[in-house]
Order: C-alpha cells, then sequence, then structure tokens
C-alpha cells in the first residue's frame, strides 16, 4: 500500500506556512516536503498550503522539462499523476532540507532541475 503524499503532521506545517503567507508575511522557508515521480523525472518541493484552498500547494515544481519553475499545485492532480510505468507520486520519506526555498530554486534554475 502507498504512502499517502501527505502525514498530518506534514500537512499542518504547510497550512501554518499558508496561514502566514496569506496574512502577508514573505517566507522563504526551507521546503517541508518533497514528492516525486519514481519512474519518471518530475520533482516537487512544497512549502506551503492555501489555507482558503487546501488542496492547493506551493512550491518550486519540475515536470523534468529542464525548466522549473515556482508555482502551485493541486494535491488532488498529483495523486492522480502516473509515471511511464504507471506509479503513482510519492513521497520522499527521508528528505530534510537543508537550505531555504530560494536556495532550491537558484540551484535548480542553475542546474535546469531540481538538485537536492
Amino acid at each position: 500500500m502507498p504512502l499517502p503524499l501527505l502525514t498530518p503532521a506534514l500537512r499542518e506545517q504547510l497550512l501554518a506556512n499558508g496561514r502566514r503567507s496569506h496574512q502577508g508575511e514573505h517566507l522563504d522557508t526551507p521546503p517541508i516536503v518533497k514528492l516525486f515521480t519514481p519512474d519518471g523525472a518530475a520533482t516537487w518541493l512544497l512549502t506551503e498550503i492555501d489555507p482558503g484552498e487546501p488542496t492547493r500547494a506551493f512550491g518550486l515544481c519540475d515536470l523534468g522539462l529542464g525548466a522549473p519553475e515556482l508555482g502551485y499545485v493541486d494535491l488532488g492532480e498529483l495523486a492522480a499523476v502516473r509515471g511511464r510505468l504507471g506509479l503513482p507520486v510519492e513521497r520522499d520519506i527521508h528528505f530534510v532540507a537543508d537550505r531555504s526555498l530560494s536556495a532550491y530554486v537558484a540551484g535548480a534554475q542553475a542546474a535546469g532541475r531540481i538538485t537536492v
């Protein structure tokens, strides 16, 4: 049985960041969660969930096409994504961010992909 994309604790951390951002606070926090396609090149580093739209997450998105970018992604749509071999998106349970989101963005723009 696959792991859920987000545990309740991760979801709460993402929502807490979303509430702070929604209140106008400029955030450059480390990503909370890394999602990826195990049979593809897509990766998402998420920092927050929109408290008004709790399926909408924000972070660094890389579809494996050489153009990673900041943006919003729908968690329900991610749960439905399948890679080339039909495998679903997974959460990297070993991921621990070691820098801010802006540092990941700078690295991804230089490399053309997310590097962790």
